[in-house]
């Protein structure tokens, strides 16, 4: 009986050829690996295959692939045998279309023997081995240190315009003669819809050109549309320049996640993701308190010009200063000069799937609604993290309502209120950061000694070790709510319902950061469409659900308005529990095939 393969950018593997589950040593960091890998690909998706290992293809993508390899084979020949050998090499092999290579394409590790020769490891590039310094896992502290902090920078930045102008609304709507509330909170949400679109163009591009040339398209767009939003002539300009500013400002937002995975192991991806979310959490906060004072001295437009410059400033400095993470670009780039080298144009990355780039595209584009429609858990996550995201971009909307209103702020005061949501944030962060990573260790040890007495494998490092603070975080988001909104309706001192809006602060980041993290950890290689998955309906839920939040302070006031969007995260909270303790059985039971 012929033994059945299933198809990886890096060949294909026979089972007849997998190491066997109950032999292979958990010292042997190949044979773990191979052990993970063949096991993900039983499952029928990614998880646990680090970011540097390439895809899981269908069975007509392995065909393409093949006929690819076929094709450049024959064009080598024909090219060789019209040269008579190749660049002078006599060593050429025109039979079998090999030249003798460096150690950098040589036979890898995860190549077969059993491969036939237009796919053979002769002809595969990979890294020059396990501490090859172009490997982002093996570049130094401070390079993942200035590639993370600048993508955090734009993280920063990007959500700081969704709110920064929020101040500033009540003045715009007098200069345009609009008196609708509905409108009032849609110019300020709409940037969030940008987020919902973005991710849906850029994630799939991503796996064509890298996410380096993405984030400096990215920069240049949310520049410009910064400024034409400061020249905004109508209300109308203005709500479609911040669709598209917020369009180019989602792409740090759905890629800097994966591009974390690409340079940060698995056990030490949770402090590196906490400082990433730090950005997405504190600029939506930071912007009023910037705005308020801002827009009270120089007038609303003048909201736009600091971003416009802010960016600007960032736009430079990345230019000259950011390196490309993606481990298939990277080994398209090694492949391509050595072709050039050599003349064997049978030179292939292990990475490479043999896709044509409208293939890839193709299915970037479906697959982050594939996984949000065919995994159960991945739905869960995302319709959980949008109702706890539309609740804080609600805030943002109507927070300055309220001060206003009930204490009596004034436009440069009001963006101070916004300070609660802040200082929870932070507490948030500090809280998932120094736990997280520690739980996830403590718990894979447990496990590993669990294994080692009884002679077994060492178990995966499990995804859901992330979600033990999810249901912490569940629960602050309603308790917040409530104290925001009755201290504000009885009229209790200002501190009061800042107090409240900090514990809904804690409990929001708690709940984002755990999340995704989680999605990080189950789809390394394709993080960037599970997130972009998550960000497209939390997106949409930031940008519609702030449209009811002044209608509905006005029929049921701020007490009951809160403590309405309180009971429905009280409701909510049985999903905390089901993702923390049915994670994995939900994963595992029902996997995404074929992304």
């Amino acid at each position: 009986m012929t033994p059945s393969t299933t198809s990886t950018a890096a060949g294909t593997h026979s089972d007849s050829e997998r190491p066997n589950d109950n032999t292979s040593s958990p010292l042997d960091p190949q044979l773990e690996l191979r052990r993970k890998i063949s096991q993900a690909i039983d499952e029928g998706h990614d998880a646990d295959i680090p970011s540097s290992e390439g895809f899981v293809l269908t069975e007509e993508e392995e065909l393409r692939r093949q006929r690819s390899i076929a094709e450049r084979r024959r064009n080598s020949i024909a090219s060789s045998s019209k040269r008579g050998g190749v660049r002078g090499n006599g060593n050429h092999d025109v039979e079998k279309g090999r030249v003798p290579l460096p150690a950098a394409a040589g036979r890898s590790s995860g190549e077969e023997d059993g491969d036939d020769d237009a796919d053979s490891g002769l002809n595969v590039v990979w890294w020059d081995g396990p501490d090859d310094e172009e490997n982002p896992y093996n570049w130094p502290t401070w390079r993942k240190v200035m590639n993370c902090g600048f993508i955090s920078a734009m993280t920063f930045v990007s959500p700081l315009a969704s709110s920064l102008f929020a101040p500033g609304v009540p003045q715009a709507m007098a200069e345009f003669s609009s008196t609708s509330l509905e409108i009032a909170s849609f110019v300020v949400s709409v940037y969030i819809l940008g987020f919902a679109a973005g991710p849906l163009l850029f994630a799939p591009l991503s796996e064509i050109y890298g996410r380096l040339m993405l984030y400096h398209i990215a920069n240049v767009g949310f520049v410009a549309f910064s400024v034409a939003c400061a020249l905004s002539p109508t209300l109308d300009a203005l709500i479609v320049f911040r669709f598209l500013s917020g369009v180019f400002g989602s792409v740090a937002i759905s890629n800097g996640s994966g591009t974390i995975a690409d340079m940060i192991t698995q056990e030490k991806r949770g402090i590196a993701i906490a400082i990433f979310s730090i950005g997405p959490l504190l600029g939506p906060i930071v912007g009023p308190v910037a705005g308020g004072f801002l827009t009270a001295a120089e007038g609303w437009r003048w909201a736009f010009w600091l971003l416009a410059i802010v960016g600007g400033v960032l736009l430079v400095l990345m230019l000259f200063t950011l390196k490309e993470s993606y481990a298939p670009v990277l080994l398209e780039r090694k492949a391509a000069r050595l072709r050039r080298e050599t003349g064997n144009n049978m030179l292939r990355s292990k990475l490479d799937a043999g896709l044509s780039p409208r293939d890839y595209f193709k299915r970037g584009i479906v697959r982050p609604f594939r996984m949000l429609f065919l995994s159960p858990i991945v739905a869960i996550a995302a319709v959980y993290v949008a109702v706890t995201y539309g609740y804080l971009y609600l805030m943002f909307t109507t927070i300055t309502e309220v001060f206003q209103q009930y204490y009596g702020f004034s436009t440069s005061m009001v963006g101070l209120a916004f300070l609660g949501l802040g200082v929870g944030s932070i507490f948030g962060i500090l809280i998932f950061s120094s736990t997280s990573d520690k739980y996830m260790k403590r718990k894979s040890a447990e496990a590993d000694a669990i294994a080692e007495a009884s002679g077994g494998v060492k178990p995966d490092m499990k995804p859901e070790y992330r979600l033990v603070l999810l249901p912490v975080g569940a629960l602050l988001i309603p308790a917040g709510l409530f104290i925001y909104g009755w201290t504000a309706s009885f009229r209790v001192h200002w501190i009061a319902p800042i107090i409240g809006t900090a514990v809904v602060g804690m409990g929001n980041i708690i709940v984002f950061l755990t999340v995704q993290l989680y999605l990080v950890d189950t789809f390394t290689i394709y993080a960037a469409s599970a997130i972009a998955s998550n960000t497209v309906v939390r997106s949409l839920a930031g940008a519609l659900l702030p449209l009811a939040g002044l209608p509905m302070y006005e029929k049921l006031g701020i007490g009951w308005g809160n403590s309405l969007l309180g009971f429905v995260a009280v409701a909510l909270f049985p999903v905390a529990i089901v993702m923390f303790r049915y994670g994995e059985r939900l994963r595992t039971r029902f996997p995404i095939k074929n992304l």
